[in-house]
């Protein structure tokens, strides 16, 4: 089925998916999106985007945007958190391949970590080189990933990522990524994107998979 339009919808028209059976009766499944004027829409310098919730897909996603600002002749450097660079991984090898800036500052996530004091120092450090990215100037796109958690083990305060965030360069968009996403992060971001488990291979022992997970 082609895309819908850009802009808002509005659903008022259905459309018909074939049940699977011959000779079967159509069974409606969603109704086609009508194209709806919203309000006005303007030009901003950014945005700030978060990916959080309990599904898998929010640093994949925040990687496509990466690679999509690349191909915008844009800028774009990434700042991990919690996350070590032990492990290789496809995103680090596509942005390297890319001359995408890379920071992976952690230790691991708290279940590999062996020194939880030097975990918090570290990720206070990596909030620190965040920060100065976010007001340098210097990049079109900063990925800031998995910085959830850093605020919510108390690490960082909320309020500091929030007014780093805000006193970012203006023409510096961001994505920040992680569970549970503080309630200051969410209503400071222009787009929040809460992905949900619905099922994943890992519930039936299936390990992580390059080229999927990593």
């Amino acid at each position: 089925m082609s895309p819908a339009p850009a802009g808002d919808a509005s659903e008022d028209r259905t459309v018909a998916e074939p049940s699977g059976a011959p000779g079967g009766t159509p069974e409606v499944r969603t109704s086609i999106p009508r194209h709806h004027e919203g309000p006005a829409r303007v030009r901003v310098d950014s945005v700030v985007l978060v990916n959080t919730g309990d599904g898998k897909g929010k640093s994949s996603a925040a990687f496509g945007v990466m690679a999509r600002g690349w191909a915008r002749g844009w800028r774009v450097g990434v700042v991990q958190f919690m996350k070590s660079g032990t492990w290789s991984t496809g995103e680090r090898k596509l942005a390297d391949h890319l001359g995408v800036d890379w920071w992976t500052l952690g230790d691991g996530f708290t279940w590999e970590s062996e020194d939880l004091d030097e975990s918090a120092a570290k990720n206070r450090h990596a909030w620190e080189v965040a920060r100065a990215k976010l007001a340098s100037g210097d990049y079109d796109l900063l990925i800031l990933d998995e910085l959830t958690y850093v605020v919510n083990y108390g690490w960082v305060a909320a309020e500091d990522v929030v007014a780093g965030i805000a006193g970012r360069s203006p023409k510096t968009n961001v994505v920040v990524t992680g569970r549970d996403a503080p309630v200051e992060l969410v209503e400071a971001a222009d787009t929040v994107t809460e992905m949900t488990m619905v099922k994943h291979a890992y519930q039936r022992g299936v390990r992580a998979m390059k080229g999927i997970e990593y």
